[in-house]
């Protein structure tokens, strides 16, 4: 049994060194000076490397085209209304819808012409002051009819306009203003409705105007929101009576 025990215990010991021997012929550690020379420092390095973190992929940027392409709602958005639109700015809406154009006008003396008239709108005034207003000469007396539908909205006298008819249209968009007059019609108050061509007085030269040049000094006057009948933007008049309707 001795001998049999020693034969199994060589065997042992020769497949132990066989297999101690492929290991390290495989790793290398049975090239000269392979293992004995490396230092720390060598199996550091060798070592692997962590993993570098990964760097973000850059998108494309959105050019300012296709940006509003993106952003572009293809349904038409309803105007907001008057409410909605000073809910919005923080402000009142003083006027969100357009004002009225200028009624058509009659020509406000009876039987003048329109060829006969003449642009003095911009003419200056006393040195510097602006005329803002046509004069429509015609003889004393001739009667001055009104240009549009309205309401009189004040009868005045003062020192530049003598006797004097402020009128408002129907929604009170603009005044016209009628003066220098000789006299009123007859029964004329303030407001009374009139009509195109109602009678509001007559030609003259009260006021500041020249005693020997009767006519009728006309203006139009864009009403403010307050609609004070003394205060407006004026308007000239000469265009709309070259279109205007005569009698």
């Amino acid at each position: 049994m001795r001998p049999r025990g020693t034969l199994l215990f060589l065997a042992g010991v020769v497949t132990g060194a066989l297999l101690f021997y492929s290991v390290a012929w495989r790793t290398g550690a049975l090239v000269p000076g392979n293992w004995l020379t490396r230092t720390t420092r060598e199996f550091e390095t060798s070592a692997p490397t962590p993993n570098a973190p990964l760097k973000p992929i850059p998108f494309p940027t959105a050019t300012p085209g296709s940006r509003a392409a993106a952003i572009e709602n293809p349904l038409p958005l309803a105007p907001p209304t008057p409410g909605e639109a000073a809910a919005s700015s923080g402000s009142i809406v003083s006027n969100p819808l357009p004002l009225p154009s200028l009624a058509p006008l009659l020509l406000p003396v009876r039987g003048i012409h329109a060829a006969a008239l003449k642009d003095n709108f911009e003419e200056a005034r006393d040195g510097a002051r602006r005329h803002e207003a046509i004069d429509i000469l015609a003889p004393r007396g001739t009667p001055v009819i009104a240009a549009v539908d309205g309401t009189v909205a004040k009868l005045f006298t003062s020192q530049a306009g003598g006797l004097t008819v402020y009128e408002f249209d129907p929604m009170k968009t603009f005044s016209y203003y009628y003066a220098h007059l000789d006299r009123y019609a007859p029964g004329l108050a303030e407001g009374q409705a009139l009509k195109r061509g109602d009678p509001i007085g007559e030609v003259g030269t009260t006021g500041n105007a020249p005693k020997n040049t009767p006519h009728l000094h006309f203006a139009i006057f864009r009403l403010g929101p307050e609609t004070h009948w003394w205060q407006g933007e004026p308007v000239n008049p000469y265009p709309l009576l070259l279109k205007a309707e005569e009698r």
